[in-house]
């Protein structure tokens, strides 16, 4: 994707606002026509600018309240079927190839310590999973955001 113009920043700082603003509600407060709008949304959908769709749900409404990230050390040619299995498992909401000594970086939600144990026990029996280190999630201290990222980038602009 080209580089985000003060426009397409206005857009998203709008979005990020109301992720649910229509493309007319959009196009009235940025002062823009709704053409316009449309198709800047469509660039950037396209430029891959989105990451999902998808509403973010709580896992602890799910009846998944403990949550964990797992430092998992795994044989490095062995990557590409460990992330098949990993996918496979319904209990990881994220997983992330790291640099470093640990090698992934798993974000898993479970019913209860129990389940946490079970879960840790079937990553490790994936074939090249070396080791895992186990963290609990005491609470989120700051959730996703790219909000700051947009100001900044549109002080660069």
């Amino acid at each position: 994707m080209s580089k985000l113009d003060a426009v397409d920043l206005d857009l998203l700082r709008a979005l990020s606002a109301d992720p649910r603003a229509t493309v007319v509600a959009l196009a009235e407060k940025l002062g823009l026509s709704r053409n316009t709008v449309q198709a800047r949304m469509s660039r950037l959908e396209r430029g891959g600018v989105f990451l999902s769709y998808e509403r973010t749900l709580s896992a602890e409404a799910l009846g998944f309240p403990i949550e964990a990230f797992l430092q998992v050390t795994v044989r490095q040619a062995e990557l590409p079927v460990i992330r098949e299995h990993l996918a496979k498992v319904p209990e990881v909401l994220q997983a992330h190839g790291l640099s470093g000594q640990v090698d992934l970086l798993v974000r898993v939600a479970c019913r209860d310590t129990q389940h946490l144990f079970d879960t840790d026990a079937r990553i490790l029996a994936i074939e090249g999973v070396e080791r895992t280190e186990t963290s609990l999630v005491m609470g989120e201290v700051i959730g996703y955001r790219v909000r700051p990222l947009m100001e900044l980038a549109r002080d660069g602009v």
